[in-house]
């Protein structure tokens, strides 16, 4: 049987895990009986850790409490935290590059030697490139995060991508999304009854938050926004067939380029967008595959240009 200490720290790693513990499991895990459970729970709240008890069930789970109580973690969950605080202090967020760095400092002081060697080793092996990206206000993503969680619609302000500002639009947010350098809010636009994406950087909340709304059926969120910021901001829309598989494709090509669609084994179409028709086809042209172009049919008369020069430049006649 375990120490009262060691038992209490292994009782709180169990209760950590995102599932309900029936004291019988908890006792069985233990080994000891679950009246030994009942007070080990009674010691971890007089600790301050919020063990919340299921009415009917006896299940057990760790709750959210006044305080951040400590915390148990493995360790490849250590090694995770401390290099998602480091790459945070010089992240995308606005304001907290410096609480990062406090709680990275903290959390590197306990580390014990074996994982703080993994964790040098592995931040000497790294190199960070400054995202030079908008910066976002993390109250901003934290009102959106509780509007979608809430299932409130959001209403704001927005600033259009010409610098146009927008008073005052309302839509039912879905799913905040991470892509490239920047943040993207996917919702239903409820005046343009449409599904939209938003840049979080040109978004100014509107305080309070509105009336609840039923979710409806949503498109997927990355490919809203892989489709909105690969093609919609553009003057020129292509889908191109790539004569290789998807799998081998996205090994080459960004998601902030375009959107891959399997066709079939050694087929993909590709979906991107430029200002310049020359520019969606050096690019297409760079990636090695073969291809052909669907649409735009001046895309198409461009290629055929484009070959008929090549050909001569390369004496073709």
């Amino acid at each position: 049987m375990l120490e009262t200490s060691a038992r209490l720290l292994r009782l709180l790693s169990l209760l950590q895990t995102p599932r309900e513990w029936s004291g019988a499991d908890l006792a069985a895990q233990l080994a000891v009986d679950v009246r030994t459970v009942r007070r080990d729970i009674e010691k971890l709240r007089a600790l301050g850790y919020p063990v919340d008890a299921t009415p009917g069930s006896a299940g057990y789970r760790l709750g959210a409490g006044a305080n951040v109580p400590p915390l148990l973690l493995d360790d490849e969950e250590a090694v995770a935290v401390a290099m998602g605080l480091r790459t945070a202090a010089g992240g995308t967020i606005a304001g907290i590059e410096e609480s990062s760095l406090r709680a990275l400092t903290k959390l590197e002081q306990v580390l014990p030697s074996r994982l703080r060697h993994r964790l040098t080793a592995l931040q000497d092996a790294t190199v960070s490139v400054p995202s030079g990206g908008p910066r976002v206000d993390p109250d901003t993503l934290t009102t959106i995060a509780a509007a979608i969680r809430d299932q409130h619609r959001l209403r704001f302000d927005y600033r259009t991508h010409a610098g146009a500002e927008t008073s005052y639009r309302t839509t039912e947010p879905h799913r905040l999304v991470h892509h490239g350098r920047r943040w993207y809010l996917t919702g239903w636009d409820v005046d343009r009854e449409d599904w939209r994406t938003y840049r979080v950087d040109r978004l100014t909340p509107r305080i309070p938050t509105g009336p609840r709304f039923t979710p409806r059926e949503a498109p997927d969120p990355a490919d809203q926004v892989s489709r909105g910021v690969t093609s919609a901001p553009y003057r020129y829309h292509a889908r191109i067939t790539l004569l290789t598989s998807a799998d081998r494709a996205a090994d080459r090509i960004s998601p902030t380029v375009g959107v891959l669609e399997a066709v079939d084994a050694t087929t993909c179409l590709l979906h991107t967008g430029a200002n310049s028709l020359d520019a969606i086809l050096v690019h297409v042209a760079g990636f090695g595959f073969e291809f052909r172009v669907i649409e735009p049919p001046e895309l198409v008369d461009r290629l055929r240009e484009l070959s008929t020069l090549l050909h001569r430049a390369a004496g073709g006649g």
